[in-house]
C-alpha cells in the first residue's frame, strides 16, 4: 500500500477520490480550491510549444531523409480522416440506434438563449476551409509561441528541422545546442508533474463541488451512452487497430495509467502532452515520428470528440423533436468532418464547434446547446481520454508501418520488466538505457 501512494499514479487516484469526497461533503470549500488544476494545467502549457519544437527539429535532423518525414505526415493524415471520419459514424449509429433523446420533449421557448451567446460568438473561429488553413500560418514566429498555438509552432518546427537538415555538419552545433534545451524544458516538465495530484484535487473538487453529481439526472442517458461508445471505440476499433500493429491495447492503456488518470482528474488532453512524447519515445518510437503524429493529432485526430459531435447533435435534434432524414445524417457527418477539425485552441471548442455544426444543418434549432452545457464537463472527461488514446494509438501504428519502433524495447515496456513510473522517465535522459528490468524473486 505505502509503495502505491508512493507512485505519481496511486497520489493522483487518492486525490482524485479525496476531490469528489470534498465536492460532495463541502462543496463551497471545493469551489476556492479551482486555482489548484487551474495554475497546474498553465504551468504544463507554459512548456508545450518550445518543447513541440524542439522535439519536431530534433527528430527531423535526426531522421536525415526529408522525403522519409513528409512520408510520415502524409500517412498520419491519412490513417487520422480514416479513424475520425470512424468515430463521427460510430456517433450517428448510437444516437439512431439508442436514441438517448427521445420522448424529452423540449419547449425551445423555455430555453436560455442567453447562456450559450459567448460560444455561438465564436463560431467564427472554426467554420470555413480557407479561414483555417489561414490560421495555421502564423503572423510571426514569435507570436506562434506567444499564443502557444501547437500548429503553428509545428508548421515553423518543420520549416526549420528541414532548413536545419540542409546545412549538414554546419547545423550540427546548433541541432545540439536545441537537444540539450530541449532536455532541460523535459526536467522541467518533471517538476512540474510532482504537482498532479494538487491539480486534480482542484479541478475534480471545483467541478463536484460546484455543478454536483446531481447533474447528471436528467441527461445522464446522454452520457451514459457516450462513455460506453467511447469505451467501444477504444477496445474494440483502437483495439483492432493495435492488435494489427502486433500490440496490445491494454497493455497501452496501462503504461499510461498515470497521464490517463491526470486527463481524467483535469478533463484535459493539454495537461499531459510533454509526458506523453517522452513516454512513446521510451516504448521505442523514434522522436522524429513522435514529433510529427503527436502534435498534428491533437488538432486532426479527435476521435472521442468526433463521436461526441455526431452523437449530441442527433440527440438534440430528438430532444426538440427535429426529424431527420438519411440526407440530414450524412449531412451532420460531412460538416463534422470539417468542423471537427479546428477544435483544439478554442476556448469551449466543444460547445463551438457543435455550435458551427449545427448553424450548417438548419433543421436543428442551434439554441437546443442549452441542454448538454450542464454536462460538458463530465462528457469533457471522456473526450479528452479517448482523443489521447487515440493519438497515441496513431504513433504507435504508424511507427510500426514506418519501421519506427524497437519491438523488442516496446514489448519488454508494456510487459512491466523496465520502470514505467512517468516522473522517473521525465528525470531520465532521452539516451539512457531503458534495460534496468524490475526486481524479480529469485527461484529456489
Amino acid at each position: 500500500m505505502r509503495r502505491f501512494f508512493a507512485s505519481l499514479f496511486g497520489q493522483v487516484v487518492a486525490a482524485l477520490v479525496l476531490g469528489v469526497v470534498l465536492g460532495v461533503v463541502w462543496p463551497d470549500f471545493a469551489v476556492a480550491l479551482k486555482p489548484l488544476g487551474d495554475v497546474f494545467i498553465k504551468f504544463i502549457k507554459m512548456a508545450i510549444a518550445p518543447l513541440v519544437f524542439g522535439v519536431v527539429v530534433h527528430g527531423i535532423v535526426g531522421a536525415g531523409d526529408l522525403r522519409k518525414v513528409g512520408r510520415v505526415g502524409l500517412k498520419a493524415l491519412i490513417y487520422f480522416e480514416v479513424v475520425t471520419t470512424i468515430a463521427l459514424a460510430l456517433g450517428l449509429a448510437l444516437a439512431y440506434l439508442f436514441a438517448p433523446g427521445q420522448g424529452m420533449n423540449v419547449d425551445l421557448a423555455s430555453l436560455d438563449a442567453k447562456s450559450i451567446a459567448g460560444y455561438t460568438e465564436r463560431v467564427g473561429q472554426v467554420t470555413g476551409t480557407v479561414d483555417f488553413l489561414m490560421k495555421l500560418v502564423p503572423t510571426t514566429m514569435v507570436d506562434a509561441f506567444a499564443k502557444g498555438d501547437i500548429l503553428q509552432v509545428l508548421i515553423i518546427a518543420i520549416l526549420f528541422g528541414a532548413g536545419l537538415s540542409l546545412l549538414g555538419e554546419r547545423g550540427k552545433p546548433l541541432a545540439d545546442s536545441l537537444e540539450r534545451i530541449t532536455e532541460v524544458l523535459f526536467k522541467i516538465i518533471g517538476f512540474i508533474v510532482r504537482l498532479a495530484p494538487l491539480g486534480v484535487l482542484g479541478a475534480v473538487a471545483f467541478t463536484v463541488g460546484k455543478y454536483g453529481i446531481g447533474s447528471l439526472k436528467q441527461l445522464g442517458m446522454l452520457v451514459a451512452l457516450f462513455y460506453a461508445g467511447v469505451a467501444f471505440f477504444v477496445l474494440v476499433v483502437l483495439g483492432g487497430i493495435m492488435r494489427m500493429a502486433g500490440f496490445s491495447i491494454l497493455k497501452l492503456l496501462a503504461y499510461l495509467r498515470e497521464e490517463l488518470m491526470v486527463v481524467a482528474g483535469t478533463a484535459s488532453s493539454d495537461s499531459v502532452l510533454p509526458q506523453i512524447m517522452r513516454k512513446l519515445e521510451r516504448l521505442g518510437i523514434k522522436d522524429s515520428t513522435v514529433g510529427l503524429v503527436i502534435p498534428t493529432g491533437y488538432s486532426f485526430n479527435l476521435d472521442a470528440f468526433s463521436l461526441y459531435l455526431t452523437l449530441a447533435c442527433v440527440f438534440i435534434a430528438q430532444a426538440t423533436n427535429t426529424d431527420l432524414s438519411f440526407g440530414h445524417l450524412m449531412l451532420i457527418l460531412g460538416i463534422a468532418l470539417l468542423t471537427s477539425k479546428g477544435a483544439h485552441g478554442v476556448p469551449g471548442s466543444a460547445i463551438v464547434v457543435l455550435a458551427a455544426t449545427l448553424s450548417a444543418v438548419p433543421d436543428i434549432p442551434v439554441i437546443g446547446l442549452v441542454l448538454v452545457l450542464s454536462i460538458d464537463w463530465f462528457v469533457g472527461i471522456a473526450r479528452a481520454l479517448g482523443n489521447l488514446i487515440g493519438n497515441c494509438v496513431a504513433t504507435v501504428v504508424i511507427a510500426a508501418w514506418e519501421g519506427d519502433i524497437d519491438r523488442a524495447q516496446a514489448r519488454r515496456v508494456l510487459n512491466g520488466e523496465v520502470e514505467t513510473d512517468t516522473a522517473a522517465i521525465l528525470e531520465a535522459p532521452v539516451e539512457a538505457p531503458l534495460e534496468a528490468p524490475l526486481a524479480r524473486p529469485q527461484s529456489a
